[in-house]
């Protein structure tokens, strides 16, 4: 049976603030080297799914330039690649997908091109790794029409997720009995993983259908009217599964990379990413130096080619590029690209953007508190501190920065 893939890659998540300003939440840097994207498409590259539709949609640069030919997912050939998919309807202008739903039914011409037997639909940014084959093994047991993975969550905050009531029709997962979108009260805690398999011709059918209404999403529309007339199955996923939607959840998932026994083990995970984004292959060997007071030490982090360390690094998330300089500490943070962190300078459970500059003797962040953002290539002054929580808006030079104490939870703009 032939699967078609399509990627739900567009979308922005504003509780991920600064993050997501200048790119779609599918392309954030994760884990010192990889973007989420990375995560289905290896997903998918591991369980022989060749082909691949990527929905695009918010300021789409990024992820043009991360996917770029598809090869580093050996997606390029005669019968398998990738097929960025922007908004377009007919013979008109450009117009935005209006939900998930639509965004996958302005692309039915894309995949009946393809005449596949089963559409496979991904979310484009949480961080899991599974074998779809066994997905598809039991949708085809099941004879289902349907089947969404699912993955059990905590009752508390559950209500943040699609939740779905399953049957015990065998241990991998079973009828879908009931499904409610984001409910006030939890109906079960088993959470919708935006992973849903259909049957093709029924995925038209749904599709078309809905496109007369006036909501299109797959959680709030699809998946609840489609349990009382088809065969809609829940697959239960056992695996690690990291939602990441808020600054919070996106820290825990970069800390459950590192430790004696991390959560995440991406040895076991065939995990691909795009080398020549960024110029990953093309930077040194990571220098740390070796002083006696302690400097260039590095304990319980995870770093990649081009880093220099020639101050202090503990529990720590660094990509390539980044610089810590002497008698500088990061500790419990993650520190994106081409960022340089000035001599003397402390940083403390804070997540630095691409290219970010701080200036000597800062202080960002406090131990123990709320986590630190501070936007793309900003440049931080000398002698600034920043207390918990609070925000920097991407691009501030030196120069707009007025004060040089922050209190906590402050958004600083110009």
């Amino acid at each position: 049976m032939k699967t078609l893939a399509m990627i739900l890659a567009g979308g922005r998540v504003d509780e991920l603030g600064i993050l997501t300003y200048f790119r779609p939440k599918s392309t954030v840097p994760f884990g010192s080297l990889y973007r989420f994207i990375d995560f289905p498409l290896s997903n998918l590259m591991c369980s022989g799914i060749q082909r691949v539709g990527i929905l695009s949609q918010y300021r789409s640069s990024s992820l043009i330039e991360h996917i770029g030919t598809g090869a580093s997912w050996d997606m390029i050939g005669r019968h398998r690649g990738i097929t960025l998919l922007p908004p377009f309807k007919a013979m008109h202008a450009s117009d935005w997908y209006k939900g998930t739903a639509d965004a996958v039914y302005q692309n039915l011409d894309f995949i009946a091109n393809h005449i596949p037997d089963y559409v496979l639909i991904l979310s484009g940014d949480h961080v899991y790794h599974m074998d779809y084959n066994e997905l598809i093994k039991f949708h085809e047991d099941m004879e289902a029409d349907a089947t969404i993975g699912f993955v059990n969550v905590p009752l508390t905050g559950s209500s943040r997720f699609g939740l779905g009531k399953i049957a015990h029709d065998d241990e991998r997962g079973g009828r879908l009995i009931e499904y409610a979108e984001k409910p006030k009260k939890p109906i079960s805690t088993w959470a919708s993983m935006t992973v849903y398999l259909f049957n093709y011709k029924i995925l038209e059918e749904v599709l078309i259908e809905n496109a007369k209404e006036e909501s299109h999403e797959f959680g709030r529309d699809i998946i609840p009217s489609l349990v009382s007339s088809y065969k809609v199955y829940g697959y239960k996923f056992k695996g690690y599964w990291a939602y990441c939607r808020t600054i919070e959840e996106y820290w825990q998932a970069n800390m459950d990379l590192i430790g004696e026994h991390p959560r995440i083990d991406l040895s076991k995970w065939c995990l691909r990413t795009n080398l020549d984004h960024e110029a990953i292959r093309d930077r040194a060997p990571a220098i740390f130096s070796s002083e006696s007071d302690g400097n260039g030490a590095i304990k319980n982090s995870r770093i990649y080619h081009g880093v220099r360390v020639d101050g202090y690094v503990e529990n720590s998330i660094l990509f390539p590029g980044v610089h810590v300089s002497e008698g500088a500490q990061v500790k419990n943070s993650v520190l994106f690209f081409d960022t340089q962190i000035g001599p003397g300078s402390k940083i403390e459970r804070a997540i630095l953007d691409i290219g970010v500059s701080v200036g000597r003797e800062c202080e960002i962040g406090k131990k123990n508190g709320k986590i630190v953002t501070i936007g793309m290539h900003t440049q931080i002054p000398k002698g600034t501190i920043l207390d918990e929580g609070c925000s920097v808006q991407p691009k501030m030079i030196g120069s707009l920065f007025k004060e040089r104490y922050y209190p906590k939870d402050t958004f600083v703009i110009p």
